[in-house]
């Protein structure tokens, strides 16, 4: 009988022992609940819900200034608007041009951030004059370079008219160049923050790589093409994805300096969306584009995702 009740009271105090286990997980989720909620409810509200409503309202057709009402569903009929629009497709063309910023701008990073990262005079200023551009605001630096790029009184073409070129490019006023100007503006904004980043890739590659290198005789070329650029390989990657991610989100440079002049030849999709959305009112149009840059988006970030397995080294 005592081993019996042994084996009760041992049992009892097991199951005690799992209720009390059970009852304080169940307190700290819910206390971690309670201190994650409102990034969970200002998360739901202000991107959650809208990108539901922005697919739902892709499907119909309503106005800011009317009632829920008389929205009016209209199938596919906005994709197939948008589509046939010429403003959207070049709309559309200048932001696959634009993704051309993304390998430039990481090729003179990447060029800046070894010439700092070896023994430089005044590495920190070199630092901080280069991030400089990515920190302050894109208002000012679209003005700077509006005058800048002036036709006539610009110091760009006063030096180029200074250096005997009679016709100097418009720039942002040149339906020709008025992208390309746009584009070098952005590479001369991003071209800090990616430096930085490789800076960060390349200290973290251990030395005795390059002292063994260097012990079998390798050249500098060898070495950055063997050592550096596998080793800085996810960093790469990083900046290549976040940074295409970015081209499709242009919107200040082009607000500022053109409006997406002259001739549309500056126009985004952010850009076209905009105008679409809050200037002509056609909130079906513009959530079907929104639709569309989201599957852009996420097409090339997925291609993204199966080729680096073929050359990113974790």
């Amino acid at each position: 009988m005592s081993a019996k009740t042994e084996l009760s009271t041992s049992a009892k105090v097991t199951k005690h022992a799992r209720r009390n286990k059970v009852f304080k997980e169940k307190s700290e989720n819910g206390i971690g609940l309670l201190f994650v909620s409102p990034m969970l409810i200002g998360v739901s509200v202000l991107m959650l819900l809208p990108i539901i409503a922005t697919f739902v309202l892709s499907f119909a057709d309503w106005s800011f200034i009317t009632n829920l009402s008389q929205l009016k569903w209209v199938g596919f009929a906005n994709f197939s608007k948008i589509l046939g629009d010429k403003v959207f497709l070049k709309s559309l063309g200048n932001n696959a041009l634009f993704i051309l910023t993304v390998p430039i701008c990481m090729l003179i990073s990447l060029l800046l951030a070894i010439a700092i990262d070896r023994n430089v005079y005044m590495k920190s200023f070199f630092k901080v004059a280069f991030f400089m551009p990515y920190i302050s605001s894109v208002v000012a630096i679209a003005v700077v370079w509006q005058v800048l790029f002036h036709p006539s009184a610009g110091p760009i073409n006063q030096t180029l008219m200074a250096l005997g070129i009679d016709n100097p490019p418009k720039w942002i006023a040149d339906p020709d160049f008025a992208l390309m100007s746009i584009m070098l503006i952005q590479i001369w904004v991003s071209i800090g923050f990616n430096m930085i980043i490789f800076l960060a890739g390349l200290q973290s590659i251990p030395r005795d790589l390059y002292e063994a290198a260097d012990i079998d005789g390798a050249s500098v070329w060898v070495q950055f093409r063997q050592i550096t650029l596998p080793m800085i390989s996810p960093t790469s990657f990083f900046l290549f994805i976040t940074g295409i991610i970015s081209t499709f989100k242009v919107f200040d440079l082009v607000a500022v300096l053109t409006k997406g002049g002259p001739m549309h030849s500056t126009s985004m999709i952010v850009w076209n969306l905009y105008e679409t959305a809050f200037v002509n009112l056609r909130i079906g149009e513009a959530s079907a584009m929104a639709v569309i840059l989201f599957l852009c988006v996420f097409a090339i970030t997925v291609l993204q995702w199966i080729g680096q397995k073929k050359w990113v080294n974790y």
